[in-house]
């Protein structure tokens, strides 16, 4: 038991900066588009394309649970009738598609080679910096 403690320990304090830098800020930064997160791939050459598959990775994870949703949910109401059946088909549906998405988007997008918090943290000081630069202010 000692040594899981330790393990989670060490993993909290490798990743202290992005929890620091995500909730522990007194003014929240900016939001940002996907004009942003263009710019920040391009002049990122190592964390840019991961931030990049990362992003395009959420697009299929949400496609399936929205497909799966549906496609059990439709089903559910077809022989059943019933809406609380229906509203739960849904949602099981849902929680199977983002898992199916998950997995496809992992293997396509070769995510299991990317840390998501590293690429995301790198962006997150990018996007400080270029605010921080354009507003004149420090975020």
């Amino acid at each position: 038991m000692a040594g899981f403690l330790d393990r989670m320990k060490d993993n909290w304090k490798s990743n202290i900066d992005y929890y620091k830098k995500v909730y522990g800020r007194e003014k929240p930064l900016p939001s940002w588009t996907d004009a942003d997160v263009e710019e920040f791939v391009k002049s990122d050459p190592m964390y840019g394309p991961q931030m990049k598959a990362i992003k395009d990775g959420k697009k299929i994870i949400a496609a399936g649970g929205i497909i799966g949703a549906t496609h059990l949910a439709a089903i559910s109401w077809k022989y059943s009738k019933t809406p609380h059946g229906t509203i739960i088909s849904g949602l099981l549906g849902g929680l199977c598609g983002v898992t199916f998405g998950k997995e496809v988007a992992t293997h396509w997008y070769q995510l299991y080679k990317y840390k998501p918090g590293e690429a995301q943290l790198r962006f997150l000081y990018w996007w400080e910096d270029k605010t921080a630069g354009s507003s004149g202010t420090s975020v």
